[in-house]
């Protein structure tokens, strides 16, 4: 058995106290991965509150569970399949289809920032939308080939990483390496404009 990341091991600790019935100690793990759940489940369903409410049912079920987890893999592990269960349910019951695919936890973080921005759609959000596409396209036309092409074929096309490995004929680690720096760089881009309405909200207080 490989051995545990100090982030594991304090992952591991905090479960054994929930376990001991020590509730706090779920609300340091509900705080260390509810971004990251948030982000996940975002993928999947794009409407803000309905994010958040799987979120909660996500959290929710995971303490009813957490009574069984005896740490066969790592505990963000675990709680990434509740999310993505918690999320398919969701919209199997409200008549949707659910991805073919499930989405990588870190797949999914690196959008966490720009799911925000899908919280309501008064014409200021509207209009950032719009600035942010246009900012976004203007960026992946920036981006070397390899990285464009990488980007490309799995936000435009929606392939997977081992498809696009076929594709672009290099290792899968190769694939990941170029997705990350690309939408690093989109993110550089596209992180003025969503500073700018933090600046605004400051200036008003």
């Amino acid at each position: 058995m490989a051995e545990m990341t100090s982030s594991e091991n304090v992952d591991f600790e905090l479960v054994r106290r929930v376990q001991r019935g020590d509730s706090a100690a779920f609300d340091l793990l509900v705080r260390k991965y509810q971004n990251r759940v948030v982000a996940l489940i975002g993928r999947y369903i794009h409407d803000w509150s309905e994010c958040q409410d799987v979120a909660q049912e996500t959290f929710l079920r995971a303490y009813r569970a957490l009574g069984n987890f005896r740490g066969d893999a790592q505990f963000s592990t675990w709680l990434h399949r509740i999310a993505v269960n918690t999320a398919k349910n969701h919209l199997v019951a409200h008549k949707r289809r659910p991805p073919g695919e499930d989405i990588d936890i870190d797949d999914a973080e690196q959008f966490e920032s720009a799911l925000r921005l899908r919280d309501n759609d008064t014409p200021e959000r509207e209009l950032m939308r719009q600035e942010m596409e246009q900012t976004v396209m203007s960026a992946v036309e920036a981006l070397p080939e390899e990285l464009r092409a990488a980007i490309t074929l799995r936000e435009v096309d929606g392939m997977s990483y081992e498809e696009i490995a076929q594709h672009m004929q290099c290792p899968i680690g190769t694939v990941r390496s170029r997705i990350f720096r690309a939408r690093d760089a989109i993110d550089a881009r596209l992180r003025p404009l969503m500073d700018a309405p933090r600046e605004r909200e400051r200036a008003i207080r």
